[in-house]
C-alpha cells in the first residue's frame, strides 16, 4: 500500500492544478490579487483625472511609480496562496513592464492602504437594510438621483437642472461611495454636453468590502469591476457588491448591499445615463470639504443653462419633438421637457431614449409615487426656455 501513496499524491496535485485552471471559487478562495488589483487601480485613479492637473509630469510619475511599489509588495504577499494562478502571474508580469516603462526605482515610498478595522461583526452589518431595521424598526428613507440626456440633474433634493458642465464633475462624494460624470460637447462642437464617463469608487467599509472600483465608458458598459471581478465583500453566504447586466455592453446594475445602494448605468443613443438609489443617512454622509456634489445640490449657477432673453425655436422641429417625446412619455413633466430639449439640440428622434429610461428608473426606485413626475417650476416650463436660447445660439453660430 506504501508504494501506492506517491502515484495517489500525484493524482491529486493534478486534480488540484485543474480546478485552479478552472477557477473554482473553492481552489481560489485563498488567492486575493483580485484585492491587489482593486487597490492599484484605486491608488492610480485620481493620476488620470482633472484633480492631477495642478501636478507637474515628475510628481505624478512618481505616485504612479508609488502605487506600483505598494503594487508589488501587495501581490509579494499573495505569492504562496497564490502559487498556480494565471491572474496572479499576469499581475506579477505586468508590474515589472510597467516598472521598467516608467523609469521607477526598485526602492521607494510606497502607499500602504489603511489597516482594517478589527472586531466581530454582527450578522447584519453588511446588510444596511436589515441592519437599519433591527435598530429603527423600520425601512430606510431612500433618495434617488439621476443624470441623463444633454445634461440633465434629478438631484437627491428632486430639484431639476439642465448643465452645461465639461470635463469630470462629482455626482456622489461621500464617506462610503464616490461617483465622477466625465462629460464632452455633442456632436457638433457646441451646447448641450452629453456624459461620456461615469466611475464609481466604493470605499473600504469594515470588514464588509474591499476598495473597489466601476468605470463605463461610451460604447462599453461592463457588467464587472475594473479588476474583472463581478462581486465583492462575501459574508455569510451574502455578497456585498455585485454586478448584473440585463444587456450586455449597454447596461449595468451594481448594487451595494453594505449601504443599501443601487446604481444603473446604462448607453443610450450616444450618451451614457445613471440612476441611484441610496438611503439619506448614506447620501448625506459627508463632510463640508465635500462640497461639490450634482446629486446632491444640482449644477453650480454658473454651469446652468442661461434663460435669459430666450428665442422662439423653428416651429416644425418644436411640433415633431413635441409629438414624438409625448408618443414616449405619458406626462408634461421634465422627462417631458428633457425628451423636447434633446431632440431639438440634437436632431436625433433615438435620444428621447435617455428620458425614457430615467423615467422608467425613477418609477422603480422611488417608493412615493406622487413624486416621480416633477412638474415644471412655470406653467411655461423651466427647459423651454433654455431650449429657445440654446437654438439661438446655434442659429448665430451656423449663420456665422
Amino acid at each position: 500500500m506504501e508504494q501506492l501513496l506517491p502515484w495517489k499524491r500525484c493524482i491529486h496535485l493534478t486534480l488540484l492544478l485543474l480546478l485552479v485552471q478552472l477557477g473554482l471559487p473553492e481552489v481560489r478562495a485563498s488567492c486575493r490579487i483580485l484585492r491587489c488589483n482593486s487597490e492599484f487601480v484605486a491608488a492610480t485613479f485620481d493620476l488620470s483625472s482633472t484633480t492631477s492637473a495642478a501636478l507637474s509630469r515628475e510628481e505624478v510619475n512618481a505616485r504612479y511609480c508609488s502605487a506600483l511599489r505598494t503594487y508589488a509588495m501587495c501581490t509579494k504577499r499573495m505569492a504562496r496562496s497564490c502559487r498556480g494562478d494565471l491572474a496572479y502571474h499576469s499581475a506579477v508580469q505586468g508590474i515589472e513592464d510597467l516598472l521598467i516603462q516608467h523609469r521607477c526605482p526598485r526602492a521607494g515610498p510606497t502607499a500602504q492602504p489603511m489597516p482594517r478595522p478589527q472586531g466581530t461583526l454582527s450578522g447584519d452589518t453588511c446588510l444596511y437594510e436589515r441592519s437599519f431595521f433591527s435598530r429603527e424598526g423600520r425601512t430606510p428613507e431612500y433618495l434617488h438621483c439621476s443624470v441623463f440626456g444633454n445634461l440633465h440633474v434629478r438631484s437627491f433634493n428632486d430639484d431639476f437642472h439642465t448643465c452645461a458642465v465639461q470635463g469630470a464633475w462629482p455626482l456622489i462624494d461621500n464617506k462610503h461611495l464616490y461617483v465622477q460624470a466625465t462629460t464632452s460637447l455633442a456632436r457638433g462642437g457646441t451646447y448641450p454636453t452629453v456624459l461620456t464617463k461615469i466611475s464609481i469608487i466604493f470605499k473600504d467599509w469594515r470588514q464588509c468590502i474591499d476598495q473597489q472600483l466601476y468605470q463605463a465608458e461610451l460604447d462599453n458598459v461592463p457588467a464587472a469591476f475594473a479588476d474583472g471581478s463581478v462581486w465583492n465583500g462575501e459574508r455569510r453566504g451574502h455578497r456585498s457588491l455585485t454586478v448584473r447586466t440585463e444587456s450586455p455592453g449597454r447596461h449595468a446594475e451594481v448594487r451595494a448591499a453594505h449601504i443599501g445602494t443601487l446604481l444603473v448605468v446604462r448607453q443610450s443613443g450616444r450618451s451614457l445615463s445613471l440612476s441611484v438609489r441610496s438611503p439619506r443617512h448614506i447620501a448625506e454622509d459627508f463632510g463640508p470639504d465635500q462640497d461639490l456634489q450634482l446629486c446632491v445640490w444640482g449644477c453650480p449657477a454658473s454651469q446652468k443653462l442661461n434663460t435669459l432673453r430666450p428665442l422662439p425655436p423653428p416651429e416644425p422641429a418644436s411640433l415633431a419633438a413635441e409629438a414624438h417625446c409625448a408618443a414616449q412619455l405619458p406626462a408634461r413633466d421634465v422627462y417631458y421637457q428633457a425628451c423636447v430639449f434633446d431632440l431639438i439640440s440634437g436632431g436625433d428622434m433615438n435620444s428621447s431614449v435617455a428620458a425614457v429610461g430615467a423615467l422608467q428608473d425613477a418609477r422603480d426606485m422611488m417608493s412615493n409615487t406622487d413624486r416621480v413626475h416633477l412638474l415644471p417650476v412655470s406653467a411655461a416650463g423651466r427647459l423651454l426656455p433654455h431650449l429657445m436660447l440654446l437654438l439661438g445660439m446655434l442659429g448665430a453660430v451656423g449663420g456665422a
